[in-house]
């Protein structure tokens, strides 16, 4: 029922009316199919979604400022000599390679036609780069797991690497300072959904879709955007949420009082300001959006050899 209201950075690819980057798997590209069993994606809205989009961020590197003292303004930052056995990549291959192309680029070693569908000289190229980083000592880790992300900015053993929102929230939970960085070259952008299989009929569909209708209604956005993600309809959920957050939140304003997390945990004390700013800001900075390449297993392939190096 929500499906007209959902954002514009799905159905066109668009935040205030300004296109955003779409390297990769950007929504607006696999959104919509001409008919129910089509195999083909539309270019155009069509009343027929391949998934209901439910939540969706664009992330960046995570930074310790306390230990770091100075401003951070570049993915190439990632492979900076001066955090030697400090900085921590994430460790799944799909995302991991966007992060180090978003390097790559930053270093103005190569510039990607589209980095979220490389070549097989593209991969090799990214991963060579990588692998003699890991050689020569940078990495302090390749992580796997969010909590793991967490404990390694807690401890200080890393003071950059890749991140996502919640987690730089969870370490700031704990009292430290962590700062979700906005870099020049922009955003790597995810997003997610509700698939519905073809074999759901009848009263399960009516089941299905009163779920979704619920999830897009409004509580639930407002419980992930308090997190630090994405809703795919922001009206339902601003109206779920208090004012002053919704200016921390969303329009990039400091805070009027303390921020909690859905669990009631202070995030952000009065004063704060959000990192990268407001929404429109933040998914309207996107530089390349997650995907699964045409060479995906040998990317994979490529990965281990450099986990493995």
């Amino acid at each position: 029922k929500n499906a007209d209201k959902i954002t514009t950075l799905f159905t066109k690819g668009e935040v205030a009316g300004r296109r955003v980057g779409d390297q990769g798997t950007a929504p607006k590209k696999v959104m919509y199919l001409d008919k129910p069993d089509s195999k083909t994606f539309s270019a155009t809205p069509t009343q027929f979604m391949t998934l209901i989009p439910t939540v969706y961020n664009a992330d960046t590197l995570g930074i310790r400022p306390d230990l770091i003292k100075r401003p951070i303004e570049s993915w190439k930052e990632l492979l900076n000599p001066e955090f030697k056995g400090k900085a921590a990549i994430l460790n799944i291959p799909s995302i991991g390679i966007m992060d180090a192309a978003m390097v790559v680029e930053a270093s103005g070693i190569y510039k990607y036609p589209d980095k979220g569908n490389m070549t097989k000289k593209e991969i090799d190229l990214t991963i060579k780069t990588l692998i003699e980083a890991k050689k020569a000592g940078q990495f302090r880790a390749l992580w796997k797991d969010f909590n793991e992300s967490v404990n390694l900015m807690a401890s200080g053993e890393v003071v950059i690497q890749s991140m996502w929102s919640p987690a730089v929230t969870a370490v700031r939970t704990k009292g430290i300072a962590c700062t979700f960085q906005p870099l020049k070259e922009g955003y790597r952008a995810w997003a997610a959904g509700f698939g519905v299989p073809k074999s759901v009929t009848g009263k399960k569909a009516d089941g299905v879709y009163e779920f979704i209708n619920w999830f897009l209604d409004g509580w639930a956005g407002a419980y992930l955007n308090r997190q630090g993600y994405y809703s795919a309809v922001l009206e339902t959920a601003k109206a779920k949420m208090e004012a002053y957050e919704w200016a921390y939140w969303m329009e990039g304003k400091a805070a009027t009082q303390d921020i909690k997390s859905p669990g009631g945990d202070v995030l952000a004390k009065t004063g704060s300001l959000r990192d990268g700013g407001s929404y429109e800001a933040r998914m309207g900075g996107i530089a390349c959006w997650n995907a699964i390449m045409d060479e995906n297993a040998y990317m994979v392939q490529k990965w281990n050899e450099f986990v493995a190096a």
